[in-house]
């Protein structure tokens, strides 16, 4: 069996993503390790989470640099599960969090779409409820 269990998000300094991260998003701090000068282990989840969680990755040269927020060519590039739409929304819109795309329904449940402090696309779902 495999699964993927981090995805490593290029920002530009770890302590204003960790504070969007966990302040703004309300995710959980899992791991600031430092590893050199320069380099430290940051590891972020949301909050109850028991899946794949985020490495925040300080760019480390003018190339990375060029690829924060922007990582996907512009598309959405994380997706996170809610239980609950419209409380993390209207939570989310409170801390000042850009919604690129309102509320709406579709096939496979209610989503909107919004940025995170670089500019990367996050889709938030409710998943349909079966039934």
């Amino acid at each position: 069996m495999q699964s993927i269990f981090q995805l490593s998000l290029v920002v530009n300094d770890y302590d204003e993503a960790i504070q969007f991260y966990t302040q703004t998003l309300n995710f959980k701090l899992i791991e600031d390790t430092v590893l050199s000068e320069t380099k430290r282990w940051v590891v972020v989840a949301p909050d109850g989470s028991t899946g794949c969680s985020l490495l925040l990755a300080k760019a480390a040269n003018d190339e990375q640099k060029r690829c924060v927020g922007n990582q996907t060519g512009g598309r959405v590039f994380l997706f996170l599960h809610t239980d609950d739409l419209a409380r993390d929304y209207n939570a989310m819109r409170a801390k000042g969090v850009i919604f690129v795309r309102e509320p709406s329904t579709e096939a496979y449940g209610a989503v909107a779409v919004f940025k995170d402090l670089y500019g990367n696309l996050w889709d938030m779902i409710e998943p349909k409820k079966p039934g």
